[in-house]
């Protein structure tokens, strides 16, 4: 699909994407947009002018200044968004005319990316960060246990989706600081407590919820795909120390609860079609309530991990959206099987989406062996020579970029990104 908006081959927002975000400018307040080449194209603008005219959509939720509201109208409220915005922008639709030559809506309509700042897209009410990365659990089970295996490390894992809850309040979006947290852990068998001095990034994939449940009615794993309005980047930040020492008894808690970071940019299920595939592995044995008919559950996405140090850049992993054993439509009716309600705006993760080998790692935990290892990343200008690793040091900057092409056009999430400052 070719578009009269110009858009670079390189480009993460396609006509295939148009991904939704929340973004505003120095002149206005957060409002709703959808990213298409090198501009926004602000829907508030598109409502207030009567553009849309699609069955079920309550104009006023593309006036609000977060997606809950419209991810919460449903998956076909949002694919007869896309196709209208599509037909808008196709270059060659007897629709094209509406906005491209209409100068004074076309102006007022379409901003350019460089000048907005992009806000958190959805209102948080519960995260849940999933353990389903399957080389992750088995490397992880190795390091917590030396010798052990994930049946050792957790006996259920190839039978469920396997969570933790973790903390709504602290999930920012990209490229919003954070500091280095304080906390306890032991030190050569002396229990301390100060800042973090083993920081660690976590490569994830993570889904937001659109339609939610009722108290007590489980969602079914063969319609819970109807239930998610979209897929980000997402990086789990996770002090390691202060991790290992709490989380024996009851789980992550201060470890985790510090800092998440999501992409800006919310990419529809229906942009990913293309790149459905299998997960990597199959459950050994599943309950009826975890069996589902679509078999290309997972997508095959690459997602790059990148250091920035020393004013350059540093290639850290390059993992895959594939690296799964679980979908999120398994997750969902997993997490809903009890009667657990979903909301509009809940953040549901996928967990480290490492793979087989060191580079393929989407954690230091991972790359270093607990620390023991460090670690050496790739300089992408040569001549700037590499750097190494065991953790993360202030004022790093991790960034994760994703991109899958296909004949249809890219599809890319935006950069998710966070520099970390000095604990308090």
């Amino acid at each position: 699909m070719a578009s009269w908006i110009p858009v670079e081959a390189i480009s993460d927002f396609s006509l295939q994407n148009l991904p939704y975000g929340i973004f505003s400018t120095a002149n206005s307040d957060p409002r709703v947009g959808v990213a298409i080449g090198e501009y926004v194209l602000d829907l508030k603008v598109l409502a207030t002018e009567g553009i849309f005219e699609v069955p079920g959509l309550e104009i006023q939720t593309l006036r609000q200044p977060t997606l809950n509201a419209y991810a919460a109208l449903g998956k076909n409220v949002h694919s007869g968004v896309r196709q209208r915005l599509q037909k808008l922008l196709e270059s060659d639709t007897q629709s094209a005319h509406v906005l491209r030559d209409n100068q004074r809506l076309r102006e007022k309509a379409l901003v350019p990316l460089n000048n907005v700042q992009m806000h958190l897209p959805m209102s948080i009410g519960d995260y849940t960060d999933f353990f389903v990365g399957l080389h992750h659990a088995v490397t992880c089970a190795g390091l917590v246990k030396p010798g052990g295996t994930i049946e050792t490390l957790c006996p259920c894992f190839y039978n469920l989706p396997v969570a933790y809850n973790g903390r709504a309040s602290s999930v920012v979006v990209s490229d919003t600081p954070l500091h280095r947290p304080n906390g306890q852990f032991p030190v050569d068998g002396k229990l301390v407590s100060g800042p973090c001095r083993k920081l660690d990034f976590e490569v994830e994939f993570a889904c937001f919820v659109g339609r939610g449940n009722e108290l007590g009615e489980p969602i079914d794993v063969n319609s819970a795909e109807d239930h998610i309005f979209g897929f980000v980047l997402m990086n789990d930040w996770s002090a390691r120390d202060i991790q290992m020492y709490e989380a024996t008894l009851m789980g992550p808690f201060n470890g985790k609860s510090f800092c998440t970071t999501v992409s800006p940019w919310i990419v529809p299920l229906e942009a990913l079609e293309p790149f459905r595939v299998a997960p990597k592995e199959t459950p050994r044995e599943l309950p009826d309530y975890l069996m589902q008919k679509q078999e290309k559950s997972a997508y095959n996405i690459p997602i790059r991990a990148t250091l920035g140090a020393n004013n350059q850049r540093y290639r850290v992993a390059d993992c895959n959206t594939n690296n799964v054993i679980f979908s999120f439509a398994q997750m969902i009716a997993h997490h809903t099987r009890g009667g657990c309600p979903l909301r509009a705006g809940d953040l549901i993760a996928t967990g480290t989406l490492s793979g087989p080998n060191r580079e393929n790692a989407g954690c230091l935990l991972e790359q270093t062996r607990g620390g023991t290892d460090p670690y050496e990343m790739i300089a992408e200008d040569s001549a700037a020579g590499n750097v190494r690793r065991a953790y993360l040091e202030d004022n790093d900057i991790i960034t994760f970029t994703a991109q899958a092409m296909s004949s249809r056009g890219n599809v890319g999430f935006g950069s998710c990104a966070g520099k970390i400052l000095s604990a308090p």
